[in-house]
């Protein structure tokens, strides 16, 4: 006999309930007897049903379970007593079984239902976020794109080209630098994305002597679709430099790491 598949059959569910016929009931209590496994199986459920019905008993009103009890084809005209020999445990009646179960099955959809409406509500609230995130990004790209436009447009604003150099001479970048704000628009677009661990950094040069001052490092060149970034710049630039560095920057540019070069 496969003592797992009949355990998984539910027809132990049953025995507890008091739904099975007077032979079934007979033939499960002599299969108790000779397997411990399905004695203790039938213990575990007792043991799952009391705590189910413990845990409600304060909870639910009498017109509730006995519509549930309604609803499942269950009456208390219709439990049922079987009368065996008394086992060395103190059973509960089936009938009692059979409410335990009733009230359990109740207690799951009303779990169920609950579970549903917390989900979607908080789907709901979710998607909320979004929507906000979303109008807040689009008004920030729409105020950005304003500016990029403005700065494009402004006669005032010198237009520094950056052309690749040495093993990266197919590299390129645009620097637009606005004096009277002291920012720089920095078009990196030209460039590939840095390799895991590194970061692009900017310099702002002296020629004579050469004197490099570091604008910082581009953290989220990755991540930044439009490859526009917005540099503060306070120097009396004549050139402006971009080099590969490792993450964090550094504090003179690797020169054999020098991407793009352009003079004021």
């Amino acid at each position: 006999m496969d003592i797992k598949a009949y355990i998984e059959s539910g027809i132990l569910e049953l025995y507890v309930a008091g739904s099975l016929s007077e032979k079934e009931n007979k033939e499960v209590y002599e299969l108790m007897q000779q397997h411990p496994e399905i004695l203790q199986e039938v213990l575990n459920i007792e043991a799952a049903i009391i705590k189910l019905t413990a845990a409600a008993s304060n909870n639910k009103k009498t017109d509730s379970l006995q519509a549930i009890k309604n609803k499942l084809g269950f009456n208390n005209d219709d439990a049922k007593v079987i009368s065996i020999t008394k086992p060395k445990y103190n059973w509960i009646t089936y009938t009692g079984w059979a409410a335990s179960i009733i009230l359990a099955v109740g207690l799951f959809y009303t779990s169920t239902e609950n579970n549903q409406l917390k989900e979607e509500i908080q789907i709901s609230e979710t998607q909320q976020s979004l929507l906000e995130t979303q109008i807040a990004n689009s008004k920030n790209s729409l105020e950005e794109a304003n500016t990029l436009i403005s700065v494009l447009r402004d006669d005032n604003i010198t237009k520094v080209p950056l052309a690749g150099q040495g093993n990266f001479a197919s590299t390129y970048a645009k620097v637009y630098w606005d004096k009277n704000t002291q920012r720089i628009f920095l078009d990196a677009q030209g460039l590939p994305d840095p390799p895991e661990g590194k970061v692009y950094q900017v310099w702002s040069l002296k020629l004579s002597p050469l004197t490099p001052t570091s604008l910082g490092t581009i953290d989220n060149f990755t991540t930044d679709n439009n490859k526009i970034f917005e540099i503060i710049n306070t120097n009396e630039s004549e050139a402006f430099g971009i080099t590969l560095e490792p993450a964090g920057g550094s504090k003179t540019p690797t020169m054999e790491q020098l991407y793009t070069l352009g003079v004021v």
